[in-house]
């Protein structure tokens, strides 16, 4: 009996911190309880600073060094909703999801499928050591022959929509749906992109370091059902 109540304490401690359909807050604006961060330069060089911060209540990337901050939990069938904007000149960021093997390309980037911020581009897939298929995928990603999830292979898949993202200085709003192995993109309301067959289905969320100051707020995530219309 002790065995059988050790086990369901295990479980319990292991399900995600929220109910079907209740909202869980990623970030407190006090701190980055919840998270870890990997910064590789960080690791060589004991002065090195954390790009990631917390001010005035905001989450900050300040985008060098170049890295992740990462989720201690893991999710499956969510939605992950976060408002952003480019404090500065404007640049690259990403949200990841599906994140699992650390550093897994370039000693840098975590296994995962990367949801772009890039300026201009928000809402691109970026398949990293896991692949994605949209329709139109010639198309959209180039040939066939040189699609791939690492190294110099066709990793892009641009997304649907352009003139989506805000003027510089005004916040952005961002939704990804994961269900299964299937991923939506919603950016300002509009739908961006869509993809499916995943090689993933779950794992850790990632936002990155990636040479731009970019400010975060209203992290959220929330456990779903099925992919929204």
């Amino acid at each position: 009996m002790k065995s059988i109540l050790f086990a369901f304490c295990i479980l319990l401690l292991t399900l995600p911190k929220y109910s079907q359909g209740q909202t869980k807050s990623l970030f407190n604006g006090k701190d980055l309880n919840g998270w870890h961060i990997d910064v590789p330069e960080m690791d060589k060089n004991p002065d090195v600073k954390t790009p990631f911060i917390v001010r005035n209540g905001l989450l900050v990337s300040l985008g060098t060094p170049g890295g992740h901050l990462i989720t201690n939990d893991q999710y499956e069938n969510f939605r992950f909703t976060f408002q952003y904007r480019f404090a500065g000149k404007p640049g690259n960021c990403g949200a990841l999801v599906f994140v699992s093997t650390p550093r897994a390309l370039y000693d840098m980037f975590p296994k995962s499928i990367e949801v772009q911020m890039m300026n201009q581009n928000a809402g691109d897939f970026w398949c990293i050591q896991e692949d994605i298929t949209v329709p139109d995928m010639e198309k959209r990603r180039g040939p066939k022959e040189k699609w791939g999830v690492n190294g110099d292979k066709l990793r892009r898949i641009p997304n649907l929509t352009d003139g989506t993202e805000k003027p510089l200085g005004e916040w952005n709003s961002m939704t990804i749906e994961c269900v299964k192995n299937s991923i939506k993109v919603w950016l300002n309301g509009v739908l961006v992109n869509y993809g499916y067959n995943a090689t993933a289905e779950k794992g850790q969320i990632a936002l990155q370091a990636e040479g731009s100051e970019v400010e975060f707020k209203e992290v959220k995530v929330a456990s779903i059902k099925s992919l929204s219309k």
